[in-house]
């Protein structure tokens, strides 16, 4: 028995429509990262900055990301067929954990350029053009993510919320430029670009390890967190017909959720009894948790639980 709302939004989308939205949100991604790209290389090169080459290693990352997530977002918000009975969610997962090991790649190489540049008294060159273009990457990426911000509300979008939330933290990696550049060659303290350098290094490294443990936690359908699963459980056991839950499983594959569950009812109850109890419990489901596909197994009351997920 299954039901699914149209969308995981406030307001009701239908799939097309959502693919639009997350698309021309993936598209914008694009064109920002490709248009800070073209800047932070002239800036690279001019500079030689550690931390700069820093912030464009990222930004080409950025280019990479923004067309995978493109794809994926795509690719995910196309329905189930024969070949995909649950759907294409699962392409976010997989797009997001290729961007990893691309990711700690670019920082294994930032590292150890800024390891081997600290105290060899190197001092970037124009720091000026260094500190005007990282200003302008911060301008340009306030922008991006308050449209993406309406982009999740309307959608709520994973895909769209992790590229929201990875161009949120290039607003402190560009900051990080610009301190570096000050306290390097404005404030004479030397040393400091090829540090800011390594620290850029080790914020890819965390965040790629970030990446990944959300991507495989879909791809091996880790359980919701336990507040969620806690939520779920007191709504569908609110119906005072039911005489316990057991046997609950859920998962999370991209923007849609998947929950499995048997119910104790009354043995007496008849097939259409138990099929209206059914409806009921589903109906209150899909207004708490909409974008949500449940599925029910009534059991006769005394019937034994599995032993997995007891309740």
């Amino acid at each position: 028995m299954t039901q699914a709302a149209s969308a995981a939004a406030p307001a009701p989308l239908s799939t097309a429509e959502r693919g639009k939205l997350t698309a021309r949100a993936a598209a914008a991604s694009i064109t920002m990262a490709v248009s800070l790209l073209g800047l932070k290389v002239w800036a690279a090169i001019a500079t030689g900055s550690v931390s700069v080459l820093g912030s464009l290693a990222d930004t080409g990352l950025d280019v990479l990301a923004s067309v995978i997530t493109f794809y994926a977002v795509r690719l995910a918000a196309e329905p189930a067929d024969d070949q995909h009975g649950f759907g294409h969610g699962k392409a976010e997962a997989i797009a997001a954990l290729f961007q990893t090991f691309l990711i700690i790649t670019s920082a294994i190489g930032i590292g150890w350029r800024g390891i081997s540049r600290i105290g060899s008294g190197h001092e970037p060159q124009a720091p000026e053009l260094g500190i005007i273009v990282s200003v302008i990457a911060i301008v340009g990426t306030l922008a991006l993510v308050a449209y993406q911000r309406h982009i999740v509300k309307q959608t709520g979008s994973i895909a769209i919320a992790a590229d929201r939330a990875h161009y949120t933290s290039d607003l402190l990696l560009n900051g990080s430029v610009i301190a570096a550049l000050v306290l390097d060659s404005i404030l004479d303290l030397r040393g400091a670009d090829p540090v800011f350098g390594v620290a850029i290094a080790a914020w890819l490294a965390w965040s790629a390890f970030q990446v990944a443990r959300t991507s495989i936690d879909q791809l091996m359908d880790k359980e919701w967190p336990e507040e969620k699963r806690l939520r779920f459980l007191a709504l569908a056991d609110s119906h005072p017909e039911l005489r316990g839950i057991h046997d609950l499983r859920t998962r999370t594959s991209g923007t849609s959720d998947f929950v499995q569950f048997h119910v104790w009812v009354d043995p007496a109850m008849t097939v259409s009894e138990a099929h209206r109890v059914m409806d009921e419990i589903e109906a209150k489901l899909m207004a708490e948790f909409p974008g949500t596909e449940v599925i029910i197994h009534p059991d006769p009351d005394g019937h034994p639980a599995e032993e997995r997920g007891e309740l």
